[in-house]
């Protein structure tokens, strides 16, 4: 895989982003035209999974993306079709993007790619998650116990003051990234082996950001980059989702990830 370490200039030089749908229409639509009128995006690749046979789809519009359309004969999980995008990518960065986001900032991209040149150090990075109304969103969470699920529930789910510093600095305790927008150093993606595929849904991006974090990698919400996502929350009206959730949470809970994760934030309270 051929790397550029460069400062941002033309964005294809660094990124290759990955999108999929699962016949998500006028919103994958909607991100992708906010993607096409970013300054510096021309020849970015796009790779958009299609992860339903039957959903229409032209790239044409979008014609200062390279666009590269996987269609699934069969759904595939959110982090097998992550891994199998990652294939295509020939860049230092590679960002996973849920396709409900839009993007009014014109240089989020180049916000967070400054913020990666300036720190060798960090693997993993996300802009600050707003709704459609402007409230920040909790996108950066702590570790994933039963504690902070019930607390998560008692309190809701915007949390903002959760985001006030997400710094990383020795002795932090653990955070994680939700996974709507990430973009992970590829080598750093590539040697902890990508997203885990046994998780179908849901917790895929804990799982990410805890591999990296015991790896000795640092995570980072950039709190001068902003993007736009108005949460589905579909594990709260559907038995379906629901029972993706839990599953995923067993797998969590029962991964040696989790354990040293624990362990880090028991040791430094």
């Amino acid at each position: 895989m051929h790397m550029v370490d460069v400062p941002p200039a033309s964005l294809r030089h660094h990124l290759t982003l990955s999108v999929v749908s699962h016949g998500h229409g006028p919103l994958l639509r909607q991100m992708l035209a906010d993607l096409n009128a970013l300054p510096n995006i021309a020849g970015t690749k796009v790779v958009v999974t299609l992860n339903l046979a039957s959903e229409p789809f032209d790239p044409a519009p979008y014609g200062a993306l390279k666009v590269v359309v996987v269609r699934n004969p069969r759904p595939k999980g959110f982090g097998a079709n992550h891994n199998r995008a990652f294939a295509a990518c020939d860049t230092p960065w590679f960002a996973i993007l849920n396709p409900d986001l839009r993007f009014a900032q014109p240089d989020c991209f180049d916000r967070l790619l400054e913020e990666a040149a300036a720190n060798p150090g960090y693997a993993l990075l996300a802009p600050v998650i707003t709704n459609s109304a402007g409230g920040v969103e909790d996108a950066v969470r702590g570790n994933l116990t039963l504690q902070s699920l019930l607390r998560r529930r008692r309190l809701g789910a915007r949390t903002a003051a959760l985001q006030a510093d997400r710094t990383p600095r020795p002795g932090q305790p653990f955070y994680w990234l939700a996974g709507m927008f990430l973009m992970v150093r590829s080598s750093a993606f590539q040697a902890v082996g990508g997203f885990d595929e046994r998780y179908f849904l849901y917790c895929e991006d804990y799982d990410l950001s805890a591999r990296l974090f015991n790896a000795g990698h640092a995570l980072v919400q950039v709190q001068g980059a902003i993007a736009i996502h108005d949460a589905q929350r579909d594990s709260r009206r559907s038995l379906k989702h629901l029972g993706l959730h839990l599953s995923s949470l067993a797998k969590v809970w029962a991964s040696p990830a989790f354990w040293r994760v624990w362990w880090h934030d028991v040791r430094i309270r």
